[in-house]
């Protein structure tokens, strides 16, 4: 498959494609007119390294990563460091969640305000007074 195919299927730039061969995070062999040309496996593994990116990863730690996703061996410097990603990830996740709750809170509390007339704004302000329809 070629770049632009890779890019397609995946949804990832070409450049990015380019950016991960230049880290070694993705591997092409070259044509004899010099036209990247990448595995079928290659859509896995690019759906791998964005998933890894949002995680927050590096792309170094990702590149130490890569070995261990394909022969599941890892050392121990590699394995504290991951699990200092995960406990990370935890942290945004937990966060996520409180401010999640949160907006609910606030969308739940409009609607409620909404439906008994009160208004969301401070009490110094008069809530506003809904359409005349009797025109």
């Amino acid at each position: 498959m070629r770049i632009g195919e890779l890019a397609a299927e995946t949804g990832v730039s070409v450049r990015a494609l380019r950016y991960y061969e230049e880290k070694g995070l993705l591997s092409s062999e070259r044509s004899a007119g010099g036209q990247r040309h990448y595995p079928r496996d290659a859509v896995e593994w690019v759906r791998l390294i964005q998933r890894l990116y949002a995680a927050g990863l590096s792309s170094r730690t990702i590149v130490e990563l890569m070995p261990c996703v394909v022969d599941g061996r890892a050392t121990p410097g590699l394995l504290e460091r991951l699990a200092t990603e995960r406990d990370r990830i935890d942290e945004r996740i937990a966060d996520l969640a409180d401010t999640r709750n949160r907006l609910e809170s606030v969308i739940t509390g409009a609607t409620t305000n909404m439906l008994t007339g009160r208004s969301c704004r401070p009490d110094d302000e008069a809530p506003p007074k809904p359409p005349d329809r009797t025109a």
